[in-house]
């Protein structure tokens, strides 16, 4: 399926938040946050989060600064 991702458009066949995060290579790093069109996705929801055709995910790292 084709969704975008941090709005560039992947095709993907990740069914789940949790499975696509895991494909990015991200789902176990601590300071990753997520939403999908628009709504934060809390990471005890990720495995239950599905995704449909199109949807707008973006996946936000979180940095230190000073």
């Amino acid at each position: 399926m084709q969704i975008f991702i941090n709005d560039q458009t992947q095709e993907v066949s990740a069914r789940t938040l949790a499975e696509l995060l895991e494909g990015l290579g991200v789902a176990h790093e601590a300071a990753i946050a997520a939403a999908v069109n628009g709504q934060v996705v809390p990471r005890s929801q990720w495995a239950q989060h599905s995704l449909q055709e199109g949807a707008q995910v973006l996946v936000i790292r979180a940095a230190q600064g000073g």
